[in-house]
């Protein structure tokens, strides 16, 4: 197989893994490529290379943090909720498009837009309904330990993404199962029945 190739299945492995990170938690997954890319450990596709600056950095550290905390506030988590789904398309779409390399810009927009954009979208949809749930369930106080899981969940993906992308992918695809079977379930309960 060519290098290119490879090298942009790699990228879209670690783009798929890190867009389902941000489907978690936002700008964890920016942090971590900031990070990655900062140290020199991760190589961006040309016009991405902002990722891997000091201010970016400061910028995703900042953000991160808020992120976070915010989510332990439950009046704030709720108002989260209506700007993270946007945020995580755009975001997953963005990763994805930045790891593609050398690919043809026709090529990493499309990856990046329906890989990425798709995976990040769905896991927030699926990470919202699991909220959701827990806020019926509980009165809402169970949704500390599930933001807690969700931020956990979104700092390892992106590790194993950055490190191991093609078992990330495996990981990411499992999420991507999970909760396209959580919106289905959610909608077969809310489907109106139709008697006959």
């Amino acid at each position: 197989m060519h290098t290119t190739t490879v090298q942009i299945l790699i990228g879209l492995a670690a783009g798929v893994g890190l867009s389902a990170a941000t489907g978690l938690r936002v700008f964890v997954p920016l942090l971590g490529v900031s990070i990655a890319a900062l140290t020199g450990h991760l190589p961006l596709a040309a016009g991405f290379q902002w990722l891997g600056t000091w201010q970016a950095l400061a910028a995703f550290a900042a953000a991160t943090a808020v992120e976070i905390a915010a989510y332990y506030i439950p009046w704030l988590d709720h108002a989260l909720d209506t700007v993270a789904a946007p945020a995580a398309v755009t975001a997953g779409t963005l990763l994805t498009v930045s790891l593609l390399g050398d690919a043809s810009p026709l090529l990493r927009w499309t990856l990046g837009i329906i890989a990425g954009g798709g995976v990040a979208g769905l896991v927030q949809a699926g990470s919202m309904l699991v909220r959701g749930a827990s806020t019926a369930a509980t009165g809402g106080f169970g949704n500390h330990l599930v933001a807690t899981l969700e931020w956990v969940g979104s700092a390892v993906l992106t590790v194993v993404a950055l490190l191991l992308p093609l078992i990330c992918l495996v990981g990411a695809i499992a999420l991507l199962v999970w909760a396209i079977r959580r919106i289905g379930r959610s909608r077969r309960r809310s489907a109106p029945v139709l008697k006959m």
